[in-house]
C-alpha cells in the first residue's frame, strides 16, 4: 500500500458505515487493525503504525475511502472509493 492508496482497491458490496457514527476510540482500533492486517508490504515498512493510521483516517475523512460491512460474512473492511 502506498501513501496515496487504500490497500483494498477492489469494489466491495455491503453496507457503508458512516465514519461520523463510529466512536473515536473504536474507529482508532478499527484502523489499527486494518493497517496491521492489510498494510504489510515490506516497501512500506518505513512508516510507523501511527503514520499509517493517520493516512487511512485522512482518506476516510476526505471520503476517498470508506468502511464497508458485509452482512453475509459479518465482517468489515476499508475500501478505496473510485
Amino acid at each position: 500500500m502506498n501513501r496515496e492508496q487504500s490497500a483494498n482497491e477492489q469494489p466491495e458490496e455491503g453496507l457503508e458505515i458512516p465514519v461520523e457514527r463510529i466512536d473515536t476510540d473504536t474507529l482508532q482500533k478499527m484502523i489499527e487493525e486494518f493497517v496491521t492486517r492489510e498494510w504489510s508490504d515490506p516497501a512500506d515498512s518505513g512508516y510507523t503504525l501511527e503514520e499509517k493510521v493517520a493516512q487511512v483516517l485522512r482518506q476516510l475523512r476526505a471520503r476517498t475511502a470508506r468502511i464497508m460491512y458485509d452482512v453475509t460474512s459479518e465482517t468489515w473492511n476499508i475500501v478505496a472509493v473510485k
